[in-house]
């Protein structure tokens, strides 16, 4: 990803010196546990820990690369002008580049996904902040984009809060899933390596051997992988997408914070527009676009094909980069978003009374109404607030069919905004236990 959607910790993740020492890390431990089990000397294992302080040099990899046309051959081979060709002739013993490669990926996969985290946790912080704070801001509810019934703004942030909930343990379950290597040597039979390599260098790496792999290791794990970062990337636009509505000019219930000296156009110095929460729109779909490729690579050749390399070296990267940015840029967001009460309760009276409708309806049927009756009686004199911007509960009061079914104090108690909040509390408890 480009530097301006990045942040350098994950980026570190994906760099070449950090794929390079991971490569040396584990063709080290592999070489320890060959020691032990007597294939290798000793001393050749101790030799290969003298690169251990060493700066793996990527433009000399690359130029053997060049060569060589093998990444995994051209870095062995700098190994090796590092450690001493006589000390290094025992690396990579029995194993294959894919038991380096496929590792590799998921040391880095389970580091982003522990950065990841923190990012949703730093949401999820955010959202319970301003879920508490706006507890009992009243808003209207909104179904289709129309105008429902009343709920609160603390409601919308712990619905969010809620979902986020869900995503974090979504991704604890991607992690453990992806946590697993493969020191498993060509076609996964161990026919030139012991399983206790694998188990030592997993071990060594904070992964579990992975029960059977071919030459690679299943890609229905990282299909999972990527899936779970494309749903929290939707989640990241749902709440963008809330802030965006909110922030129109004709709702103004909600805006991104605009800081001193920002400007909003080239053109209009009057606008303020949410390029913010739009930028995480846009982002969510690039997160979002690597989930198919990754599907994809769950069909592969008999024990191995690359077909899935290509698409991983640039999904690896791209999509945990992108959705670590787009969750901070988040939750800067919502820890900084200016919330307009007045202007909700003023949006919720621009009809007044209306959202009251299905109150006044259950009243109705309550008192004896039938419920077609009721719906009708009840919807003739909504059409009018629609239609004359009148106060439907004074509509209702000079309904005679109305006030002979529930009487002029009936009615009133129907405009009670309390109503709908008594049960608040409990579905905060809910949420945040």
């Amino acid at each position: 990803m480009i530097p301006r959607y990045s942040r350098p910790e994950m980026v570190a993740i994906w760099s070449p010196e950090t794929k390079f020492r991971i490569w040396f890390e584990i063709e080290a431990h592999a070489c320890d546990a060959q020691a032990a089990l007597g294939v290798i000397p000793k001393a050749n294992a101790e030799a290969v820990w003298r690169a251990k302080d060493a700066e793996f040099d990527v433009a000399r990899i690359d130029e053997i690369e060049a060569v060589t046309k093998h990444d995994v051959i051209a870095f062995l081979t700098h190994l090796a002008e590092i450690v001493g060709n006589e000390e290094a002739r025992f690396v990579h013993q029995g194993m294959t580049s894919s038991d380096v490669l496929d590792t590799t990926l998921n040391v880095q996969l389970v580091r982003a996904a522990d950065l990841l985290l923190a990012g949703v946790d730093r949401v999820m912080a955010a959202l319970k902040t301003r879920a508490y704070e706006h507890k009992d801001t009243l808003r209207v509810g909104r179904s289709h984009g129309i105008h429902a019934e009343p709920t609160t703004m603390g409601l919308t942030f712990a619905r969010f809060y809620a979902e986020m909930a869900r995503n974090r343990t979504r991704l604890e379950q991607a992690r453990a899933e992806i946590a697993t290597g493969a020191i498993s040597g060509a076609v996964g039979t161990f026919a030139n390596i012991d399983p206790a390599v694998e188990a030592h260098v997993c071990a060594q790496m904070g992964l579990s051997p992975e029960p059977i792999s071919t030459q690679v290791i299943p890609r229905d794990r990282h299909a999972m992988f990527f899936a779970v970062l494309g749903v929290i990337a939707s989640s990241i636009e749902n709440v963008a997408i809330e802030i965006r509505h909110m922030q129109r000019t004709e709702v103004l219930e909600g805006a991104e914070f605009f800081s001193m000296g920002q400007k909003g156009s080239s053109a209009m110095p009057h606008k303020k527009n949410p390029v913010l929460t739009e930028n995480l729109t846009g982002l969510a779909r690039l997160v979002r676009m690597t989930v198919i490729p990754a599907m994809e690579n769950v069909a592969l050749w008999h024990e191995r094909d690359i077909s899935h390399s290509s698409v991983e070296r640039m999904i690896g990267p791209d999509a945990t980069i992108t959705l670590d940015f787009a969750l901070h840029r988040l939750a800067g967001v919502v820890e900084k978003m200016l919330v307009f009460p007045d202007r909700m309760l003023e949006n919720m009276n621009r009809f007044p009374g209306l959202v009251m409708s299905q109150r006044v309806l259950l009243a109705l049927t309550q008192a004896g109404v039938s419920r077609e009756a009721a719906y009708a009686m009840v919807q003739r004199n909504a059409l009018k607030v629609w239609e004359e911007r009148v106060d439907f509960r004074e509509q209702l009061l000079a309904d005679p069919e109305v006030v002979a079914a529930l009487g002029t104090e009936g009615i009133t108690a129907q405009f009670d905004m309390g109503y709908h909040t008594k049960h608040v509390d409990t579905i905060f408890a809910r949420v945040f236990g």
